[in-house]
C-alpha cells in the first residue's frame, strides 16, 4: 500500500480510536461549572485564545514544505530551523519579566502582530527575508505559550477572584480543544495547499486573519493587568541554579526533559524530508500526528488514577520513543527507504509525546520550587534548545542522503540517555509518596 492511501486509513482508525476513547473516559473528566459569569468570563478568553493558536497550528504541516518550494536545500532549511529554535530560547527567558512589567495583554496584542509580519515574510523567497520571518516566528511562540495564561491565571483569581481549584477545568478544555484545532488545522491546510492547489505558502497567508481576529478581540475586550515580582531578571536566573545544584532529583528531570524535548524539536523538522518524497498528504500527517498526541494524553489521563507513579510513564515514554527512532534507523537506509514504515514510527513517537507531556509536568510540579520554578525553567531551556539545534546543525553540515538516518542515530543516544536518568530518577524517588497516585484532574 502506498504512504498517501495509507495515511488516509491510519488517520480514519486513529480518528475512531481517540472518539472511542474520549467516550470511554468521559466519566472521569471534570463536571462543568454553572456560573453565568465564570461562564462568560471563560469564552472570551477562549475565543481570542483559540483564534491565536488555530493561527499557529495552520502554519506546522507546509513550513519545511514551503521552504523545499522556494529552492532551498535541506542544510539551509536546517539553518532557518535553528534561527527560529534560538529566537524562541532567547526571548524565552525574558518573556515571564516582560509579562508581568508591560503588561499581558499588551504582549498578547504584540504576539497577534509580530506573528502576522511573520507570516507576511513567508511571500518572499528572499533567503535573508525568510531567517527574519523565522526569529519573529520563534518570538510569537514564546509570546502565545506565556503571556495569554499569565493573563488568563491573573483575571481568574485576582481580577474576578474565582476560586483556583476552577483553573484546571479551564486548562483542560484549552488543552481538548488545542488537540482540535490542531486537527483542524491540518486537514484546512491541507486542503488549501493540496486539493485547492493554492500552494504551501497559502496556510501561512490563511493564518492572517486569525491573528488579527485574535488581535483585535483582546484589544477591545480585554484589561490589562501585570505581574507582582519585582525580582530581577539575573536574581531570578541565579535562585533558580542554586536550586539546581542543590538537588539531584532536579538534576535529572531538567536532563530527562532536555534530552527528551530535543529530539521533540529535531522531529518536527524531519518528519517532512523524510515523507514528502513520496508525496503524501502532508496536511493528514500532521493531523494524525495531533490525534496519536491526544489518545497518549488521553491515555495517561485514564490510567494515571490507577498507577502507583507518574514516573513510570515518562520512562515508558522515553522507550516508546527510542523504539520509534531505532525503527527510523532501519526504514530511511539511503536507498532501501521504507516510508509507511517511518510513519507508523512518527506515530507511535507523537503518542509517546502524548503520554510524556502530562506526566512530566505533574512530576515537575511536584518536584520544583514554585517560588523559583522560572527561574529553573530558564536553566532547563538552554540545554533543550542547545542540543536541538547542534543536531539540526549537525545535518547541516551533511549534504548526503545519509543525513537523515544519522540523525535518527542521535535521536536514539539522546533517548538512551534520558532512559538512563529516568531510571536513576526513579529508583532515587521510589519511596516518595508525594509523587504517587496522581489523581485525573492533576493529569490533565
Amino acid at each position: 500500500m502506498a504512504v498517501r492511501e495509507f495515511v488516509y486509513l491510519a488517520l480514519t482508525a486513529l480518528a475512531v480510536v481517540y472518539s472511542l476513547m474520549h467516550v470511554i473516559c468521559r466519566v472521569n473528566r471534570s463536571k462543568n461549572i454553572n456560573n453565568p459569569t465564570f461562564v462568560n468570563f471563560q469564552k472570551k478568553y477562549f475565543l481570542a485564545y483559540f483564534l491565536a493558536l488555530l493561527a499557529d497550528w495552520l502554519q506546522g504541516p507546509y513550513l519545511y514544505k514551503l521552504y523545499s518550494h522556494y529552492g532551498f536545500l535541506e542544510p539551509q532549511i536546517a539553518v532557518l530551523y535553528v534561527c527560529g529554535f534560538a529566537a524562541s530560547v532567547v526571548f524565552g527567558v525574558f518573556t515571564h519579566t516582560l509579562a508581568d512589567r508591560y503588561g499581558r495583554k499588551k504582549l498578547c496584542i504584540t504576539f497577534c502582530i509580530v506573528y502576522s509580519v511573520s507570516c507576511f515574510t513567508k511571500l518572499s523567497t528572499s533567503y535573508t527575508v525568510l531567517i527574519f520571518g523565522r526569529i519573529l516566528g520563534g518570538i510569537s511562540t514564546s509570546l502565545l505559550f506565556t503571556a495569554f495564561e499569565a493573563w488568563y491565571v491573573h483575571e481568574h483569581v485576582e481580577t474576578h477572584d474565582f476560586p483556583k481549584e476552577w483553573l484546571s477545568l479551564t486548562f483542560s478544555t484549552a488543552s481538548f480543544w488545542n488537540g482540535v484545532l490542531a486537527i483542524s488545522a491540518g486537514i484546512v491546510a491541507n486542503m488549501f495547499a493540496g486539493v485547492f492547489a493554492l500552494g504551501p505558502v497559502s496556510p501561512f497567508i490563511l493564518a492572517i486573519p486569525f491573528l488579527f481576529a485574535s488581535g483585535a478581540i483582546v484589544a477591545i475586550s480585554w484589561g490589562e493587568n501585570y505581574g507582582e515580582n519585582k525580582r530581577s531578571f539575573s536574581k531570578t536566573c541565579s535562585e533558580g541554579a542554586k536550586n539546581i545544584g542543590g538537588s539531584r532529583r532536579i538534576v535529572l528531570i531538567g536532563a530527562m526533559q532536555s534530552l527528551f524535548e530535543s529530539v521533540m524539536y529535531i522531529f518536527i523538522f524531519i518528519w517532512t524530508p523524510v515523507l514528502d518524497p513520496h508525496h503524501p498528504p502532508l496536511g493528514l500527517v500532521f493531523s494524525s500526528f495531533m490525534i496519536c498526541i491526544m489518545i497518549g494524553t488521553t491515555f495517561y489521563n485514564y490510567i494515571a488514577s490507577f498507577t502507583q507513579a507518574a514516573s513510570l510513564f515518562v520512562n515508558g515514554s522515553i522507550v516508546l520513543a527510542l523504539i520509534s527512532t531505532v525503527i527510523c534507523i532501519g526504514s530511511t537506509k539511503p536507498g532501501d527507504e521504507h516510508p509507511t514504515i517511518s510513519y507508523v514510527a512518527f506515530l507511535l513517537l507523537e503518542f509517546a509525546c502524548g503520554m510524556y507531556f502530562p506526566a512530566m509536568g505533574f512530576l515537575r510540579g511536584r518536584i520544583l520550587p514554585e517560588a523559583h520554578t522560572v527561574g529553573i525553567m530558564n536553566w532547563f531551556r538552554l540545554p533543550l534548545n542547545l542540543i536541538a539545534c547542534i543536531g539540526l546543525m549537525v545535518l547541516h553540515g551533511d549534504p548526503s542522503t545519509s543525513g537523515t538516518r544519522h540523525m535518527f542515530i542521535i535521536c536514539s543516544c539522546l533517548l538512551g540517555l534520558a532512559l538512563f536518568c529516568g531510571i536513576r530518577f526513579a529508583a532515587l524517588t521510589k519511596d516518595d509518596e508525594n509523587l504517587k497516585n496522581p489523581s485525573t484532574e492533576e493529569a490533565i
